[in-house]
Formats: structure tokens, C-alpha cells, sequence
């Protein structure tokens, strides 16, 4: 294949440049799920003129429907992007990008999506939608998905779907709440997938930060305890990442502990441990969800964050040894590298 596109790149450049652009307009309609014809051009930085020729032609092949709120994906459209992405991801370098993240780390798979979530919503949505779609492959009849909160998760949950019902799945949130917007909440990201893939979810209402005292007394409770129990049985646990500053004070941390943190070289927190560069854990949080032992014993782990910001702790993260499948952006893999 590599062969191939580098005698196009030489003998027919402008092929592959009208190749790119077409795929482009079909991405960004997916992404968006409709689109209007003004905000598509505007998006693309093309003249409507020039975008609506190409629109004809695509929805001549088949590959787009027109409606009265814009522009959606035919069921042809959809296939023909999800057959294009391997000679997409080669064409503009990723390929080589998963490959070499992947040695770095040792992982068992890696999927890097074009661009920087930092600055592109866009760019956001596709990492959910990769995200999504790798989650779906992992899938197996009885299996119990974990899932943490945040903003990287809702969208992957805001975009996953099946071919068929999961009514033998469950979904769960791996830790209780932040406090925040209950739309970012692991209650609701497993609350959203379940419904969504005809699953089951279990809800867990408390606190995500707990003093010891007020953990050994919650676990007492029946209800509780039955919940809890079937999240640290959790076959597939899905994780973001996050920096460790950031996410000590959104899990509301004392100064006194923010502060040792940071002298400690804390780096990155993942599923309520926090980690430096090499990997070593510096602190965890008492919480009524998933325990570091409960991750090793999962059968596959999924680390999904995006954006050059996370490449850093990304990199603390993956050193840690026991996330399976990394799910990132273009950035935020090039950052990883350089602290691999």
C-alpha cells in the first residue's frame, strides 16, 4: 500500500489532493451528523462554489442525502469512510504514529485520530467516535464495561453504537461523582450506553472523594456493597486521563495534599491515581469504585485522551504498564512520544 501511494503522491498529486478533500467533507458531515452547506464550507475553508460541486457529486454516487436541515451520511457513505480509513491513516502519517506509540509502551493497540482536541471540538468527536468504535470491537456477551466521567468519555458515549442489541452487557461507572455537570458523570456516560445499546447499567450514587471514616461506612451499606461489588468485576474498564493539578482540585483535594503532590512530581491521574513520570503511583483517593486490582485484573483496559496538554501524562499514564489500548489524537501521541 505504502508503495503504491508514494508512486500516486509522485505521478498523480492532484488525485490524492482531491482524495483528501472529499474525504474531508464526508469526515466533517459525520462528525457532525448533519450539516449545513454555509457552515460546511466555512469549516473546510472552501468557497461554496467549489463546495457545492463536490456535494452534487457525492450525492450523485450515493454517498449523501440532502434534507432540510442540511447535509447527512448515506448508510454507502458511512462504508466508504470506514473502508478509506486504513489508506487515510497511512496517507497522512498515523499509521506510522500507532506503530511507534505502541512499541514505546508495549501496548496491544493503538489508534491515534488526525489533529489536536486542545483546539478542535471536531477533533473531540472523532476521538469519542474512535473511541466508541474500539470499545464495540472489545465487546464480548456478559461482559460489565466500566467507565469513568469526563468530557472525552461523554462524547465517546454520545457516539457509540451497535449493530445488535447488548441485552446480555452491563455498563457501570467505575467511580462515584465529581460534583460537576451530571452530563459528564460516569453515572450518566453508563447510564447513556446502556440505553443506547438496549445493556443494562447499574447507577452508584456517591461521592467520588472520601475520607477513610466515611468509605468503611458507606461500604456497609447493602445496596452499596452489591453495586460495588459488580464494578470490581468490571471485564472492560474504560479510562480518561487527566493532569494531576487540575484533577485534584476537581476531586476537591486539601491544599496540604495538592501541595505534596506537586513536590512529589505528580504528573497525570487515571481511575483516582495519581502518577509521575516514570510511572509510579503517588497517591490514590479512597472511593467505593475500581482499585488498582480491580484494573490489573480486567481484561482489557482502555485509555482514552486527547490533546498535546495530555501528551505528558499520557506518557506517566501508559509507563504505569497496565493500560491494553490507547485512544488518542495526533498532538497528544507526538507529545507522548517525546516522554516516552
Amino acid at each position: 500500500m505504502s508503495k503504491i501511494l508514494q508512486v500516486q503522491k509522485k505521478l498523480v498529486p492532484d488525485l490524492l489532493q482531491v482524495m483528501k478533500k472529499r474525504y474531508d467533507i464526508l469526515h466533517r458531515i459525520l462528525i457532525s451528523g448533519t450539516m449545513g452547506r454555509r457552515s460546511l464550507a466555512a469549516s473546510l475553508d472552501l468557497t461554496e462554489r467549489t463546495l457545492r460541486a463536490e456535494l452534487d457529486l457525492l450525492r450523485e454516487q450515493g454517498l449523501l442525502e440532502a434534507g432540510t436541515a442540511g447535509m447527512t451520511l448515506s448508510e454507502a457513505g458511512r462504508r466508504l469512510l470506514e473502508e478509506m480509513e486504513p489508506l487515510v491513516k497511512e496517507l497522512f502519517g498515523l499509521s506510522e504514529l500507532e506503530e511507534a506509540v505502541r512499541a514505546k509502551f508495549g501496548l496491544r493497540q493503538v489508534v491515534v485520530v488526525a489533529g489536536d482536541s486542545d483546539s478542535s471540538d471536531e477533533v473531540k468527536r472523532e476521538l469519542g467516535r474512535a473511541g466508541g468504535r474500539v470499545l464495540g470491537q472489545m465487546l464480548s456477551p456478559g461482559d460489565i464495561v466500566a467507565v469513568m466521567g469526563g468530557t472525552t468519555m461523554a462524547s465517546m458515549s454520545a457516539h457509540f453504537k451497535v449493530s445488535s442489541p447488548l441485552q446480555d452487557n452491563w455498563f457501570v461507572p467505575a467511580r462515584g461523582g465529581l460534583g460537576e455537570s451530571v452530563d459528564y458523570q460516569a453515572n450518566t456516560i453508563a447510564a447513556q450506553l446502556a440505553k443506547k445499546t438496549g445493556a443494562r447499567s447499574r447507577m452508584l450514587h456517591v461521592p467520588d472523594h472520601l475520607s477513610e471514616e466515611a468509605y468503611q461506612t458507606i461500604m456497609m451499606e447493602p445496596n452499596v456493597r452489591e453495586v460495588v461489588d459488580m464494578i470490581r468485576r468490571a471485564h472492560i474498564v474504560v479510562h480518561g486521563i487527566g493532569d494531576a493539578t487540575t484533577m485534584a482540585r476537581r476531586r476537591k483535594l486539601d491544599d496540604r495534599t495538592i501541595e505534596t503532590l506537586l513536590q512529589d512530581g505528580a504528573l497525570a491521574e487515571a481511575f483516582g491515581y495519581y502518577f509521575n513520570s516514570s510511572g509510579a503511583v503517588m497517591h490514590r483517593t479512597a472511593n467505593a469504585g475500581l482499585h488498582l486490582e480491580d484494573i490489573e485484573a480486567a481484561r482489557t483496559v482502555i485509555g482514552l485522551a486527547g490533546g498535546r496538554s495530555k501528551g505528558e501524562a499520557i506518557a506517566a499514564v501508559l509507563k504505569f504498564g497496565h493500560d491494553d489500548i490507547l485512544v488518542t489524537d495526533e498532538a497528544a501521541a507526538e507529545e507522548a512520544l517525546k516522554h516516552g
